[in-house]
């Protein structure tokens, strides 16, 4: 885990890098005294145009002496009156990419003229680095990609401030072990090493725990809809379920936490268009936001229980698979007939939520890279939610719009259910109406989201990238959505 601490400029020994926010017009306090310092370079830069600290901008200079480092990172935050968070991670993620090939320890300063308060701000710049340095190419023979070791906030120490950045480091290194879960192939995470990985995480903390049910529990407890999903793979299916039981936590609320963990999504015998199903390792990105969310509580110590259920299972073809047309019955007891064998995570979703309300959960939130549907419509920025109570559903938005997992609500109306009526069963697992799939996927949830409030989240967009998203994220791959959602839900409901 990169350390992170807290100095004065010129106390903090043996920098390698030196990065400092720039705003658009040039010339905010910080640039200012250092701008004295470099003897006017950084105003020729601007007057040159090639420093116009336009937001996502990094540009490297390599000192002689004149700073405590030989380099500069003058990184662009956009029109100073619109600096936020978000556009701090962004420089923070571009600088991180302009020094992957030093590491080291990078040295941050801030700027006291920011319309951002000096706790986020150095909160947002310890984030957007961790989260920039992170490299996918973990399985290369060779690869080259550096992270500082060490970043120091370039500031008097203070104990809010100290707070938030111990808080960024945390929560920004767990999302990018999320994302170290997404990226793995398949053929060595399956939902058996799901399970292992998330024994291995209960072990770290005093207060988190772990167990895996394989098959004969599951079907000791009826999860029809789960156990068929894995028929069709020798790799069986899991519930993993984590219990987070800290001291000092409120008795009436039991934090639900629901990820589909699909470590690889051949479609079934619905099977996928062969095209770009090499990312579909990716399915269970809402597991790993799931399990690392929960265990980004535990290292945070947030007062709040919570219990977690990862479904996993892998959907693939073959002799035992299940079928279009056959009927499962999932565990609170209703018949699904299968119309799709693609449209599988909302029954494996499905079993599981029953599972963490039957364990006491009071609010539920799922998390799920459910429809393609909802990438279409939101892009990899937005996920979608679809929220049973208007309160529950307004408090994990604004988890979302402060942690920067960012969620657009979307309507739940009992109309769609007409959708998935079915002659057969109780109801079937999709449309052939090429209409709303991911509000009546919602719906389908619903039957099994028992009483409480519940929120689901359909983050197909912006779970698994195909591309650089042109902010912080900037590899494709998994992103670790999830895990600061968590986070930040978690200190609001403690």
């Amino acid at each position: 885990m990169t350390k992170v601490e807290i100095a004065l400029p010129g106390q903090a020994a043996d920098a390698d890098a030196l990065a400092l926010p720039v705003a658009q017009p040039l010339g905010g306090d910080g640039a200012k005294i250092v701008d004295e310092k470099l003897g006017g370079r950084l105003a020729r830069l601007g007057e040159s145009g090639e420093l116009r600290g336009e937001r996502g901008e990094a540009v490297l200079l390599h000192l002689n002496g004149e700073l405590d480092a030989p380099r500069l990172v003058a990184a662009g935050v956009g029109k100073r009156e619109e600096v936020d968070a978000d556009a701090l991670r962004t420089a923070a993620s571009a600088t991180a990419q302009a020094l992957s090939r030093v590491g080291g320890t990078l040295v941050w300063l801030l700027d006291e003229s920011l319309p951002v308060p000096l706790p986020e701000q150095a909160a947002a710049l310890v984030e957007g680095t961790i989260l920039g340095s992170y490299s996918p190419g973990r399985w290369k023979a060779k690869n080259e990609t550096k992270a500082p070791e060490r970043i120091v906030i370039g500031h008097a120490d203070d104990p809010e401030l100290r707070a938030a950045v111990e808080r960024a480091a945390i929560v920004a290194e767990r999302a990018n072990r999320a994302r170290d879960l997404s990226n793995m192939p398949p053929n060595e995470l399956t939902p058996h090493t799901l399970g292992e990985r998330a024994k291995e995480l209960a072990a770290e903390h005093e207060h988190l725990t772990c167990e895996v049910l394989g098959t004969r529990e599951l079907d000791d407890l009826g999860m029809g809809a789960l156990s068929a999903v894995g028929r069709g793979s020798r790799n069986e299916p899991r519930l993993i379920v984590l219990r987070y039981d800290p001291p000092g936590a409120r008795d009436d609320m039991l934090l639900g936490l629901v990820g589909k963990s699909i470590t690889f999504d051949a479609g079934g015998i619905s099977i996928k268009p062969s095209g770009g199903m090499q990312d579909m390792k990716g399915d269970m990105s809402g597991g790993a936001g799931t399990l690392h969310g929960i265990g980004a509580l535990a290292a945070l110590g947030t007062p709040v229980r919570a219990i977690a259920a990862l479904a996993a299972a892998e959907n693939l073809p073959g002799g035992d698979a299940f079928r279009p047309g056959d009927i499962l019955r999932a565990a609170n007891g209703k018949t699904i007939e299968v119309i799709n064998t693609d449209a599988e995570g909302r029954l494996v979703l499905a079993d599981a939520l029953w599972y963490v309300r039957r364990e006491g959960a009071t609010h539920v939130l799922d998390l799920a890279t459910l429809t393609g549907a909802m990438e279409l419509a939101l892009g990899d920025l937005y996920a979608g939610g679809f929220a049973n109570d208007a309160e529950w559903g307004e408090l994990v938005v604004e988890a979302g719009r402060r942690s920067g997992d960012l969620i657009w609500p979307f309507p739940l109306h009992p109309r769609y259910r007409r959708y998935i009526d079915s002659s057969f069963a109780d109801m079937k697992n999709g449309s052939t109406l090429r209409q709303g799939s991911p509000a009546l996927a919602a719906e389908f949830l619903h039957e099994f989201a028992g009483d409480g409030p519940w929120m689901h989240v359909d983050m197909a967009g912006p779970a698994f990238l195909e591309r650089s998203r042109g902010d912080y994220l900037r590899v494709p791959g998994g992103t670790g959505w999830g895990v600061r959602l968590i986070a930040e839900l978690g200190r609001l409901v403690a």
